[in-house]
């Protein structure tokens, strides 16, 4: 696992530089820094929106008395892009912007709980319950 994310910080980063550098390249270094920043600010603004509407959703279901499962689960994705849209780079912009969508999110979600479903079957993840 470690080396998993030791690979995934060293590479995506690398590829996005490259795609940046040639993107300059092809349409010039002014235009590729303005789809850097308008993507930033756009998906800052997205992210923000996005997830005061799921606090919204868990602060209803928690009123309501149920567990906000779905909620918090999209809370994480939109997290999760929002941190990538902030990055400057093709690849995580591209990612951060599935993750933040609420269609995409929908099909991230889904496949996120079906594999963490599949974990807990398989034993992979142990809930346990310490009392201080």
């Amino acid at each position: 696992m470690l080396f998993r994310l030791i690979m995934l910080f060293t590479i995506v980063p690398f590829i996005d530089l490259l795609l940046l550098i040639k993107l300059g390249q092809y349409i010039g270094a002014g235009y590729t820094v303005l789809i850097v920043l308008v993507t930033g600010i756009a998906g800052a603004y997205l992210a923000k929106s996005q997830g005061m509407s799921v606090l919204r959703q868990i602060q209803q279901e928690m009123q309501e008395g149920r567990l906000p499962g779905n909620p918090i689960v999209e809370g994480l994705c939109i997290l999760m892009g929002g941190v990538m849209l902030l990055t400057p780079g093709l690849i995580t912009d591209t990612l951060g912007f599935l993750l933040v969508m609420p269609g995409t999110r929908f099909i991230i979600r889904e496949w996120l709980k079906n594999r963490l479903l599949g974990m807990i079957d398989r034993g992979q993840v142990i809930f346990q319950w310490n009392r201080w």
